[in-house]
């Protein structure tokens, strides 16, 4: 059976004035930790933290979770968010995993609404101060501007695919294979910042190594289009 919940009333969890674990019972407590010196005559927890903690064991393993502060979490919800775990455990869940795992796929979701454009915004402002080229850094936002961004810089940077680098990157490989190359490059660093950033997973699909060098020719095997002689009309 469960241990008896209610040891704790609100009245007694806004009185508490001493640091220390305090149990509500089934593995729920109420976490003081600060100064217990009063501030004023009035008001002898102003200098005290609470919050609520639910300990549990799981295949052996001890674990602590923490629930969220007092002021944010009233006892009544704390006992509603120790239950939920209660349950997860009885299915053998460690809810400190599990939480961690909806956190991650929250993040997942709110990171498909970041666009390409966005993320090459945050790089290139992150980055630009190190590039000492006015030059350079025109060129940036340049060929971005006039490559990328027609064919995917308003989708999210997590849909960008091998399918659309190659979209871009493929029409100027023949004509302008140095520009090109860099456009290529540019996205490459764009989308590595935005796997680094939580923006994306996988791997980087405007990579050259062991994935477009087998899709595009190298380099120096383009040839360029030279445009045609011009006759002397007699």
């Amino acid at each position: 059976m469960a241990k008896t919940v209610g040891k704790l009333t609100a009245l007694k969890v806004a009185r508490l004035a001493e640091p220390g674990m305090y149990p509500d019972g089934a593995g729920l407590y109420l976490q003081v930790t600060g100064s217990s010196q009063p501030r004023s005559d009035n008001d002898a927890t102003r200098g005290l933290a609470k919050s609520w903690i639910y300990r549990f064991t799981l295949h052996g393993r001890s674990r602590e979770m923490g629930l969220g502060s007092l002021n944010a979490i009233s006892l009544a919800d704390a006992r509603m968010a120790a239950a939920d775990c209660r349950s997860q455990r009885q299915e053998g869940v460690d809810p400190i995993e599990a939480r961690k795992a909806e956190q991650a796929r929250a993040r997942l979701e709110a990171a498909k609404a970041v666009t390409f454009e966005y993320c090459a915004d945050r790089y290139i402002a992150a980055h630009e101060t190190s590039w000492r080229n006015a030059k350079h850094r025109a060129q940036w936002k340049s060929t971005l501007s006039t490559y990328v961004y027609p064919v995917f810089g308003s989708l999210p940077v997590g849909a960008v695919n091998t399918g659309l680098v190659v979209k871009v990157v493929e029409p100027l490989w023949g004509t302008k294979p140095e520009t090109a190359s860099r456009v290529r490059g540019r996205i490459e660093s764009i989308l590595d910042w935005a796997k680094v950033n939580g923006f994306r997973e996988g791997e980087n699909p405007a990579r050259w190594k062991g994935h477009l060098g087998f899709v595009l020719p190298k380099r120096s095997k383009v040839k360029r289009v030279q445009a045609p002689p011009r006759f002397a009309l007699r």
